[in-house]
């Protein structure tokens, strides 16, 4: 910094300004500065400036479950919000989860001094090994399902699967099946008590939930089972690849999505707008999740009493896999051969 200094005729403060906050300098001084950095080819030492500042500028990430949309996604924000706010990431992926492997993480993250640390905790199992553990730095966790927090950041799934099943019964189905994602997984979890609470509110009879482990292939395994059952009318499938499994095994059986079976995913990935029929579900903003993490691990290092919202709401997207329900399913199910009464607000997105 002194020799960028030296060459540019300025102080070396007045370097360290050009490079940490630019906009304090004029401009006929940056140009001068920035000229002899690139001369110079400077780079500043994070590690000195980590001991000038009593910070490195990093931010510490710890990830379960990366193979689902969801929680990689997530980790897309948080690297991307880091980024924006000028810090780097240091990730840590965890394959067994347990109290012992939690704490090697943590520990790995604090001894490379980090800032702070956000953990991706999309199962129960994660959120159980950090009970009660001091660190020493900020910590905020993502928890699927989960309330917000001063210290965590959710996404309210369970609201989101009340209204892909309030859909389903505005259509005109008596009831919504569910293909439910596996044990342990918070998500799966808020998406079927999402699910149950809203046929309770309506009065329906709650079926018994398939369980799947959120791969097209046991989504295609309990279309076959839902094919069979000539009672169901509309399934509610706790994710998209799951439901392209469903919609796939059905179309198999000769069973057409929705003149037949209406069909609702959750999360939106990319692809579930380009099968046949496009499928309705309900949208995920999982890279805002990511960066509404990084918000609150910042305010917390500057200590900053900073009100935000802390989780986000899915939103319903329709496409074309829901339809109201044939009148063959409606006798069924006992209903009325009327014609449905359909209630809805949300906005059908386009066909691409």
């Amino acid at each position: 910094m002194t020799d960028v200094a030296r060459l540019a005729g300025v102080s070396h403060q007045t370097v360290s300004r050009v490079v940490n906050t630019p906009d304090r300098v004029s401009p006929a001084v940056r140009e001068r500065v920035e000229s002899a950095i690139r001369r110079l080819r400077y780079r500043p030492n994070p590690s000195a400036r980590a001991l000038a500042t009593r910070s490195s500028r990093i931010i510490g990430i710890v990830s379960v479950g990366l193979a689902q949309y969801g929680p990689s996604v997530t980790l897309t924000g948080i690297v991307d919000g880091a980024k924006r706010a000028g810090y780097s990431a240091n990730l840590v992926t965890l394959a067994d989860v347990d109290r012992a492997h939690m704490r090697s993480a943590l520990d790995h993250l604090v001894t490379a001094n980090v800032d702070g640390i956000v953990i991706i905790a999309p199962i129960e199992a994660a959120i159980h090994s950090i009970e009660g553990m001091a660190m020493g730095v900020p910590l905020v966790v993502f928890e699927p399902g989960a309330h917000e927090g001063t210290s965590n950041v959710g996404t309210d799934e369970a609201t989101g699967a009340a209204d892909a099943t309030r859909h389903l019964l505005e259509l005109g189905h008596q009831t919504v099946h569910h293909v439910c994602g596996p044990a342990g997984w918070l998500g799966a979890a808020a998406r079927r008590r999402g699910w149950a609470g809203e046929l309770i509110a309506a009065g329906r009879t709650i079926p018994e939930p398939i369980v799947g482990d959120w791969t097209a292939v046991s989504g295609y395994a309990a279309g076959l089972v839902i094919a069979d059952d000539h009672t169901v009318s509309a399934v509610f499938v706790a994710n998209d690849q799951m439901a392209l499994g469903v919609m796939k095994a059905l179309e198999e059986r000769g069973l057409k999505v929705p003149d037949d079976v209406s069909v609702v995913g959750f999360d939106d990935v990319p692809e579930s707008r380009f099968c046949i029929p496009a499928l309705t579900t309900m949208s995920v903003d999982f890279e805002r999740v990511g960066r509404l993490a990084v918000d609150s691990i910042l305010s917390m290092i500057g200590n900053l009493d900073s009100q935000f919202v802390r989780h986000v709401v899915p939103e319903l997207v329709l496409r074309s896999s829901t339809a109201p329900p044939p009148m063959s399913r409606c006798t069924a199910h006992g209903a009325s051969t009327g014609t449905p009464h359909v209630q809805t607000t949300t906005t059908r997105e386009k066909t691409p």
